[in-house]
């Protein structure tokens, strides 16, 4: 029965299927059950006359019914009718429906009426209640909660508006049995969690009759959600483990004790330490490594990618074979030059070669790093998504760092786990932007997870300040003062997609700006955006990189990848237009010296609330693992770039933002039964590899329409 197509559904048919399909990604049965209500109409509770007060609240009221009467002619006909109770009287009235109304609705008789209260002459009213005359039945059994249900204009234009989902999934309801509607979860854990079973779960999330059936009902239909997801995601990490044999990297040699010791240039945290250990388990552990390791910006992420790399290097593929190599990928190819240069500076001295591939190398350059990677003669290559094409060989690759990872596509990671005959390489892959630990379990929970949340010791935090226009001359008074001391300033103005005519207007509209109050030769103003030339983006880089420039104009272009440590202030025009994580990411351009460094956030005098809590967090703290559970909770997991996730992050019910409790109770659970039965072929565990079967089904459809 769930697996039906939707248009065999009583009161649906083909047309409204293909509506159904399109506009609400509900292609069968078992979908229309799970498009849950997004809110309840509470019907527990009858209001006076006298207790209607506000413009916009639903009221339900009893009384008898004391007049109706059509009134206007063709469009301005309408029904008016008055109810009464003890209290006082009140006007109803319908713009549609009046023939049908007038012929059914008796004056003098008792009737319950529900509807959401308007205002008219001063006097409310209520138009097009819901009117049902009172009998037994309906006064000592009424419907507790109506529940109202996510729909669009195009499926109430064919009769699918909130009544008629509610009539159709009531007829849906009352056809459950357990026979068509089977329990997935084991008896032993319904029990043991005190859970509501499936079919009381489904019956009392669509039509509850008490908030606390209601509340029951949600928390058994969470769990399941999230216990069947961690299920899948460990059941494929734990498959992984079992069958992808990796390189035995057991030698920590030469290049990485030499490094240690002579080129480190500072003390590893306690954090890289630990991060580090984790990696060289996984490297020597024979089977291929899968790791996440997430950052704050300045964590020191980049180092220890480098030493797992070094560590590929003082390893062979056998006693007489050839040395392992290491590649890293970047998103855009400012990341991908700020890392090589940054790798070559480190290695300064050691007989390491590092090279760099990128679709702007061609020529004869090109081609001498392709012969070399293929000889082994360049042990370390950095690079962009160049890296996966197939004209790219190496001869033994044996470690693949991939940063910023969320910018790649799954099909792009896994072109490299091709590139060795042998086996396929051990990846590590990075983040700067710190995930909070429900979305990192969900999105990455067939990942190991490695986290690096101790920044260096005295690096000092970053002032972040609040201000508006209104602070305009004196935000630019502060911009002189530090260029005054030899530091570097950027401006940085968003660019978002919908708008991008305007925001291009607004950033050079900025720049000239900028370049009237800060005027040449005392001051000198590059500008980055992403519509320049690669060419034209590293000359201005430069220019600001060697001290030529002291502002940088510049869109989130610069989010990633820029270095720059004499620039020691950030100001972020239009701040409110920023999600937090990203707002983070600017940040994270200043702070990189010892000198002391800010963040301006330029906004507008009129904050939404989400705005102004983002802007305040940004002002009360610098972590960014803060930070990401405040954006979390404000914006929701968001759109995931990447083709791992999708579907992945369309939940019935779950809200990672709030069930983190329940969701960290499911994976502990499903760890658990995994250890003991992998194979989930106990009895018991039958119907749960049924219903993961079911789970994936559903993910690739949302993966297909998201």
């Amino acid at each position: 029965m769930l697996d039906t197509g939707i248009e065999y559904l009583k009161g649906v048919g083909p047309q409204r299927a293909d509506l159904l399909k399109r506009e609400l990604g509900i292609f069968t049965i078992h979908d229309m059950l799970f498009h849950l209500p997004f809110r309840y109409i509470d019907k527990t509770k009858f209001h006076k006359v006298k207790d209607v007060a506000n413009e916009g609240d639903s009221y339900q009221l009893r009384g008898v019914l004391r007049r109706v009467e059509v009134i206007g002619e063709g469009r301005i006909k309408r029904l008016v009718a008055t109810i009464r109770d003890e209290t006082g009287s009140m006007e109803l009235v319908w713009f549609q429906g009046v023939s049908w109304l007038e012929r059914t609705l008796v004056v003098g008789k008792e009737y319950i009426v529900f509807g959401r209260a308007a205002s008219f002459n001063s006097k409310f009213n209520l138009p097009h209640p819901e009117m049902e005359e009172v009998n037994e039945e309906n006064v000592q059994k009424a419907v507790s909660f109506d529940p109202v249900y996510p729909t669009t204009e195009k499926l109430s234009q064919k009769g699918l508006d909130v009544r008629g989902i509610r009539r159709i999934q009531k007829t849906l309801i009352d056809q459950l049995r357990p026979s068509n509607f089977p329990e997935t979860l084991p008896d032993y854990l319904v029990e043991g969690f005190k859970l509501v079973d499936r079919l009381s779960a489904i019956r009392g999330v669509h039509f509850p009759e008490s908030q606390k059936e209601l509340d029951a009902s949600v928390r058994r239909l969470k769990f399941e959600e999230l216990f069947l997801l961690q299920l899948r995601l460990l059941q494929s990490k734990n498959t992984r483990k079992a069958v992808s044999k990796g390189f035995v990297f057991e030698k920590i040699g030469t290049y990485f004790n030499q490094f240690y010791s002579d080129k480190l240039p500072f003390e590893l945290t306690g954090a890289q330490k630990r991060v580090l250990k984790e990696i060289r388990a996984d490297l020597g552990a024979g089977r291929q490594m899968n790791r996440l390791v997430q950052g704050d910006v300045g964590s020191g992420k980049t180092v220890v990618a480098l030493m797992a790399m070094l560590i590929s290097l003082d390893n062979r593929l056998s006693s007489e074979g050839p040395a392992f190599q290491a590649c890293m990928m970047a998103p855009t190819e400012i990341l991908a030059r700020q890392h090589f240069e940054g790798i070559t500076r480190l290695l300064e001295g050691m007989e390491v070669e590092v090279g760099f591939l990128s679709g702007s190398v061609k020529g004869k350059k090109r081609t001498e790093v392709l012969e070399r990677l293929a000889s082994g003669k360049m042990q370390i290559v950095v690079g962009t998504h160049a890296l996966i094409e197939d004209w790219v060989q190496f001869q033994n690759l044996g470690l693949v760092v991939i940063d910023e990872q969320h910018r790649f596509g799954v099909e792009q990671r896994a072109a490299l786990w091709h590139k060795n005959p042998h086996l396929p390489p051990h990846i590590l892959v990075m983040t700067a932007t710190p995930i909070p630990r429900t979305l990192a379990m969900t999105l990455y929970g067939d990942l190991d997870l490695s986290a690096i949340d101790e920044l260096p010791p005295g690096r000092k935090p970053i002032s972040t300040l609040h201000k508006t226009e209104h602070h305009r001359l004196r935000v630019q008074g502060f911009m002189k003062e530090e260029i005054a001391k030899g530091r570097q300033v950027y401006v940085v103005y968003p660019m978002i997609e919908e708008t991008e005519k305007v925001d291009m207007a607004n950033l050079m509209a900025g720049y000239e700006a900028l370049s009237k109050d800060f005027p040449a030769p005392e001051y000198q103003i590059s500008i980055l955006h992403g519509k320049m030339k690669a060419a034209e983006k590293e000359y201005e880089m430069q220019r600001f990189v060697k001290s030529e420039t002291q502002i940088m104009v510049a869109t989130t272009v610069i989010e990633v990848g820029v270095n720059v440590p004499n620039a020691s202030v950030m100001v972020i025009e239009n701040a409110e237009r920023f999600g937090l994580s990203q707002l983070h990411q600017l940040r994270g351009r200043v702070g990189r010296g010892a000198e002391q460094s800010y963040c301006v956030l330029m906004t507008g005098f009129k904050l939404s609330s989400d705005g102004r809590e983002r802007i305040q967090t940004m002002c009360q703290t610098n972590d960014g693992f803060v930070l990401a559970e405040v954006d979390l909770k404000l914006r929701g997991p968001g759109n995931i770039e990447g083709k791992q996730q999708s579907g992945m992050l369309h939940f019935y019910i779950a809200d990672l933002a709030r069930d983190g409790q329940i969701l960290t109770t499911a994976r502990d659970t499903a760890f658990r039964i995994l250890e003991n039965d992998p194979g989930l072929v106990a009895p018991e565990h039958v119907r749960l590899q049924k219903a993961i079967n079911q789970h994936k089904k559903e993910a690739q459809i949302w993966g297909r329409i998201s």
